[in-house]
């Protein structure tokens, strides 16, 4: 069995290709592009665009390795039916989840700024994850789908980090998969959130799993000639 090892902290990963997924947490419309919700929302999403393009070739290589690739998407139902009042409430924001906005309703599923980002779209076969949760595991098939692929390892990109990427990486550590962060594969809108959710995660020797860069995955990932 073919082993990888990608230089990270807290101490380099080993791996197994065949039982590594990259797993895209939330590149939507709604959250990276001017006119989205987090725009709307006072932020700078600029902060957030910086992690298109590692992605990007991170997914590329992942692709060519034959990685199992996994995007996640947070949204609702148009009923609104799967979304808790209190979530609904949080904020007194003006233009909530479920309102019409610029790009359509607000994180509603079906609408365009739901839609993840065309510079990182799925390929056909690529499973896409709807969750009205934060985490990407909560009341979603995701571990089902990691199971039945035999997948053990994650690299998991995405935004936000202290918010979805946090949890979900989380929740994957409690059912035992080792994950690995590609630091500039993952953003915030808050560069101090970012900092300290990157530390928190490789602290007390990977208490929720690796921290690295995108460079080293893909240098991993990548025959030698």
């Amino acid at each position: 069995m073919t082993t990888l090892t990608v230089q990270a902290e807290p101490y380099p990963l080993t791996l197994v290709p065949e039982a590594t997924a990259l797993l895209i947490i939330d590149m939507q419309r709604d959250f990276l592009e001017p006119g989205g919700f987090g725009e709307m929302l006072g932020n700078d999403v600029s902060l957030l665009r910086s992690t298109i393009e590692p992605t990007r070739a991170l997914l590329a290589v992942a692709r060519a390795a034959g990685l199992l690739v996994i995007h996640t998407r947070e949204g609702h139902r148009p009923d609104l039916a799967d979304a808790p009042p209190a979530k609904l409430a949080r904020g007194r924001l003006p233009v909530g989840i479920g309102d019409q906005g610029p790009m359509g309703r607000v994180l509603i599923r079906g609408e365009y700024g739901h839609e993840i980002i065309p510079e990182l779209a799925p390929l056909a076969g690529e499973p896409v994850i709807d969750k009205s949760g934060k985490g990407a595991f909560y009341e979603t098939d995701l571990h089902l789908i990691l199971q039945n692929r035999g997948i053990k390892t994650l690299f998991v990109c995405g935004v936000t980090t202290e918010v979805c990427v946090h949890t979900t990486v989380r929740e994957a550590n409690d059912r035992g998969y080792e994950c690995l962060i590609p630091a500039d594969c993952v953003g915030s809108y808050f560069p101090e959130f970012q900092q300290i959710g990157l530390e928190m995660i490789k602290a007390q020797g990977g208490i929720f799993g690796w921290v690295s860069n995108s460079v080293a995955v893909i240098t991993a990932l990548t025959p030698a000639d």
